[in-house]
């Protein structure tokens, strides 16, 4: 990935469409968003919700308490501070994207991944499409059970040299990690993120429903494989068919990585492998405290800055190596992190006007205004758009569940369907929009263009709606309470 913060920022490479149309540069996308937000503060009335403490120690809206407050539109110089507010609320994903790409840059710089790729590509040369469901299934598992749709970042990195190596593209080696996760942790047969969070705020048994939200786990992650391994085994007949194709970063990759079965197969080192022994020592030490301490990317970020100077020792790198491959990995995902905190300045906006609570309000409007048979799609759909300005599960079930749990008593929706139609509503999207910072940070670890991935994602994006509205219906029309 050497030098791809220059090709990155090159719109004519990345923005290039195959009948020569242009989409405007990802930032040119976001700044935009941002201004319309800060325009949008002038029209849409500012209004709050008082916030209550919920026994868990999270803060969330009182439902009845909204009220209408002086206006406090956007002036010039609260929208000139956009992107860097943006930056320092989002900059825990801000630096973990850092973190990350320095972390694998010192391993790569070991040798370790391309002895490691070497061997797994000879292994699998002949079955290496089967290599596709077996990752997408273990990823999803993990996103199921414990809701962190941010690892992500860290399997992209991992996986990305392996699907380069076995003829595949950077959109197949991206698409493995975000689809998989997104359709485990949207189904959250026991994800405490969404599901958790948001059976509690509705009052509903936690975890209860989870046959059915298992059934949405398969539908969902099943047409995800059938969609992954179309393409994939596409791009692996011709390689012209991959929508990298064409790209210099593309291509850099393939001299890097499409290597196997010429000539004689990588052997390791007894310093390397010790260092590939000490690199999955740590990555068990992390599934641990994800699992059983609650760490997030603050904690993994920490670990993955020992990870990179332990295993870059280990492997017998000098520390002025290793700070280098540090600083040529950071250099690599600079604009995946910027755009994090370009993604972040709209919510920022909208926050700074004081009009997010007018959203939220309206929302729960729109919903009400659906007839009786077409409410709890009313309610998806609702969700659906919301997640554009919050793009956080857990931050949206705080901000509208609250409101869309009473009002499903209102309008015939059982309770468990509300919190269904949040999940679906929030999950799907969280790899559509490019507000979602995680998600457009991973685009970028894994060299794939805004524009690209909408081009391989809206197809199953349109399937994947298609059954969230039959799932919606179905706990609709059967009155499914879990």
């Amino acid at each position: 990935m050497t030098s791809e913060t220059q090709r990155a920022l090159d719109p004519e490479e990345e923005n290039a469409g195959s009948e020569g149309m242009r989409m405007p540069h990802i930032y040119v996308i976001l700044f935009v968003f941002t201004a319309l937000a800060a325009l949008a503060t002038h029209f849409i009335p500012a209004g709050v919700f008082d916030r209550v403490t919920l026994p868990n120690g999270r803060s969330a809206i009182d439902p009845e308490s909204y009220r209408q407050v002086a206006a406090t539109p956007v002036g010039l110089e609260d929208f000139m501070m956009a992107v860097p507010r943006g930056l320092a609320d989002a900059s825990v994903v801000v630096f973990f994207t850092f973190i990350i790409g320095g972390m694998f840059m010192v391993i790569r710089h070991t040798g370790v991944i391309d002895v490691a790729v070497d061997k797994l590509t000879r292994r699998f040369a002949s079955r290496s499409i089967l290599i596709l469901p077996v990752l997408m299934v273990t990823f999803a598992v993990v996103a199921t059970l414990i809701g962190t749709q941010e690892l992500a970042l860290v399997y992209v990195p991992v996986i990305l040299p392996l699907m380069i190596a076995l003829r595949f593209d950077s959109v197949t080696a991206v698409a493995v990690a975000l689809l998989a996760t997104t359709a485990g942790f949207t189904s959250g047969v026991l994800n405490p993120i969404n599901t958790g969070l948001g059976q509690s705020i509705a009052e509903v048994p936690l975890y209860s429903g989870a046959g059915l939200r298992a059934a949405l786990f398969v539908a969902l992650l099943g047409a995800a494989v059938i969609h992954v391994t179309r393409y994939a085994s596409k791009v692996r007949a011709n390689p012209e068919a991959s929508l990298m194709a064409g790209t210099a970063r593309e291509e850099e990759k393939r001299r890097l990585y499409q290597t196997a079965e010429v000539g004689e197969a990588l052997q390791f080192t007894p310093r390397q492998f010790r260092a590939g022994l000490v690199a999955l020592a740590f990555f068990g030490v992390m599934i641990w405290g994800v699992l059983s301490r609650g760490w997030f990317m603050m904690e993994m970020a920490g670990l993955f800055v020992l990870m990179g100077i332990t295993v870059g020792l280990v492997a017998g790198l000098s520390t002025t190596k290793i700070c280098e491959a540090f600083n040529e990995g950071f250099r690599d995902v600079l604009v995946g992190a910027i755009i994090v905190g370009l993604a972040r300045a709209v919510a920022v906006m909208l926050e700074q006007g004081q009009v997010m609570d007018t959203l939220v309000l309206g929302l729960g409007d729109l919903v009400g205004s659906f007839p009786d048979t077409l409410s709890a799609v009313g309610m998806f759909l609702a969700q659906l758009g919301f997640n554009f300005v919050i793009p956080s599960g857990s931050g949206q079930a705080l901000v509208t569940m609250p409101i869309m749990a009473p009002l499903s008593d209102i309008i015939g929706v059982t309770r468990q369907n509300a919190v269904l139609s949040y999940q679906l509503g929030d999950g799907l999207s969280n790899i559509f929009y490019p507000t979602s910072g995680y998600f457009m940070a991973t685009l970028a670890l894994g060299g794939v263009g805004w524009d690209r991935w909408i081009r391989f994602f809206l197809p199953l994006f349109a399937v994947w709606v298609a059954i969230a509205v039959g799932f919606v219906v179905f706990a609709q029309a059967t009155g499914w309470i879990g």
